[in-house]
């Protein structure tokens, strides 16, 4: 079975490592980048099952890549987790509303993670 395909962006070089340590070793396979064009231009090149998106990031903010990831319909349908420090109601609302399957706030458990997504895509697809 083919492995799915997470996609990191997030503007913090030690946590984009230590996600795909954790998100390799539950068996999927993983890039990362550091901005949210960098993620809509990755997602271009090798579409990813699920895309794991920071809020706060130079060059274009993670609800932005969000938002454009939502509107085209060649994209619409990837799965988009926010994992961010941002915490309040509105911040969790606003990224739902544009089409975030979850949302989880920093510090958070690697573990909880891995979970969230393993409910949202094994990490083999039959």
């Amino acid at each position: 079975m083919p492995q799915s395909q997470v996609l990191i962006a997030d503007d913090d070089p030690l946590l984009r490592e230590i996600l795909q340590h954790k998100l390799s070793a539950a068996g999927y396979a993983v890039r990362s980048v550091e901005d949210g064009r960098a993620a809509l231009e990755q997602v271009q090149v090798e579409r990813p099952d699920i895309l794991v998106l920071d809020a706060m990031m130079p060059v274009m903010d993670g609800f932005e890549a969000l938002r454009r990831l939502k509107d085209d319909p060649a994209s619409s349908d990837i799965v988009v987790v926010m994992l961010t420090a941002l915490k309040g109601d509105e911040d969790v609302v606003s990224a739902l509303r544009l089409g975030a399957a979850d949302y989880l706030a920093k510090p958070f458990n690697p573990d909880e993670l891995v979970a969230r997504l393993q409910r949202l895509a094994p990490a083999a697809q039959a």
